[in-house]
């Protein structure tokens, strides 16, 4: 028996060709005059004085009056014979079928028959071009280097996306948390001062302002709707120095979830074999319409091709919140639970094979339910299964953090649950996530 997977919570704790041998070449050659002859050879019965060509005159039986008797022969011939093969097949039908087609299909069969493909280098050409002036560099400055965690220097550079015309920018929250200042520089060279406007509490994203208006901005696309090998683009400021380079490899996976060097447990990412290196954390991942679809975080240490970023629909309530001059705040219920899968369901006897089990299966001493939370308010049990958000299903492709995230706090949700075999529906008013939560 394996080992039963980690807990979580709402805030997760985590050919070659034939070619036939050529004939040799006939050595019969044109002569510039005369008959044809073989070339080389000659024509005086082999004394190897060739006469000059005689042409022949009169109507006797002459050298040219022979030629043009066997030439009259032999059309005669061939009309003959071609008039017999068309009797035979007019006869037996063969010329009232209908023609075969050509082993060269037309244009349109051609179109008919081959599915339609899409140009990636069009694609990568017209993202790039259509979102490259939102995208910006972001240098930062710390005033206390001893609160910086991860691998952010004293002085850094990351990249951000304008999503919004008057300065409201997405990047990553290691980008500018304990930064002492800010300065934006866009793609024509322009700078200005930022200021943070707000830190996710529940992921590593964060939202930057500048006194602008009139930007270039990015389309936000639907994260949900991505596909595993679809083209994805990146673009931004690797290594702080080559400002908007572009990237583009497609979507390895969904659903991944890593540790990053502050201990922070990143759920439900995006992971891309498009080059993502230091810098371009902040930056935007594209779809082949360039539009937004995710923001890139982080690569793997000592790999290849392995990086992954946040999906823009986890990003986009917070986004929502800034435009509207509010606090970042996130969702929380309270509960600690296990994504069910097969194994899971198998090991825990349970009667389905997705949902999440709010459970402590992860050996720590909390409570499944925390006390006074709003999931304990609404009567939340520790063995209670969480089937459905608001009738979607939680399942691999909707995970119970991921789902939650598109709701604000003070909203009532309905969970819908299987508790003792019975299904159930529990409505919860949503609390704020607290910035200082660790599990």
């Amino acid at each position: 028996m394996t080992d039963p997977l980690p807990g979580a919570s709402d805030s997760p704790s985590y050919a070659a060709s034939y070619s036939p041998t050529p004939e040799p070449r006939s050595d019969w050659v044109a002569p510039s005059t005369g008959d044809w002859t073989p070339a080389g050879q000659p024509t005086d019965g082999g004394s190897g004085n060739t006469p000059p060509p005689r042409r022949e005159t009169g109507n006797g039986g002459g050298r040219g009056s022979s030629i043009a008797t066997v030439l009259t022969a032999c059309l005669l011939s061939a009309v003959l014979a071609s008039g017999g093969t068309f009797l035979t097949l007019s006869a037996t039908g063969a010329l009232d079928r209908p023609a075969a087609t050509g082993t060269t299909p037309t244009g349109s069969e051609v179109t008919a028959r081959q599915p339609v493909t899409l140009d990636e280098s069009s694609a990568i050409i017209e993202a790039a071009a259509k979102v490259g002036p939102a995208v910006v560099r972001i240098h930062t400055t710390a005033t206390d280097p001893s609160t910086i965690t991860g691998d952010i220097p004293d002085t850094g550079i990351g990249s951000g996306v304008i999503y919004d015309a008057n300065g409201w920018i997405l990047t990553n929250r290691h980008v500018v948390e304990g930064a002492g200042g800010l300065i934006v520089e866009l793609k024509d060279g322009t700078r200005y001062t930022a200021r943070v406007y707000g830190i996710d509490t529940l992921t590593d994203l964060a939202i930057v302002k500048i006194e602008a208006t009139g930007l270039a901005t990015a389309p936000v696309g639907d994260s949900d709707s991505l596909k595993v090998g679809q083209l994805v683009i990146a673009i931004g400021s690797p290594l702080g120095t080559y400002s908007n380079t572009v990237t583009s490899g497609i979507v390895s996976a969904k659903g991944r979830s890593i540790i990053v060097d502050s201990g922070q447990n990143l759920d439900n990412l995006i992971q891309t074999d498009a080059a993502i290196n230091p810098g371009n954390s902040g930056g935007p991942l594209l779809d082949a319409a360039g539009n937004v679809i995710g923001v890139n975080t982080a690569v793997a240490r000592d790999s290849n091709g392995i990086g992954f970023a946040i999906p823009v629909n986890i990003a986009r309530p917070i986004m929502q919140q800034a435009l509207a001059g509010q606090d970042l705040a996130r969702p929380y219920i309270g509960i600690h639970y296990v994504p069910i899968n097969a194994e899971v369901a198998k090991e825990e006897n349970l009667p389905v094979k997705s949902g999440a089990l709010i459970n402590t299966a992860d050996g720590t001493v909390q409570a499944a339910v925390e006390p006074g939370s709003p999931a304990a308010d609404a009567g939340l049990r520790e063995g209670d299964i969480v089937t459905a958000i608001e009738g979607q299903a939680v399942d691999d492709e909707h995970p119970l953090n991921a789902l939650l995230t598109q709701y604000a706090p003070g909203q009532s949700v309905d969970l819908q649950i299987l508790r003792n075999g019975n299904t159930e529906t529990v409505a919860v008013t949503l609390g704020t996530r607290p910035a200082n939560l660790s599990q």
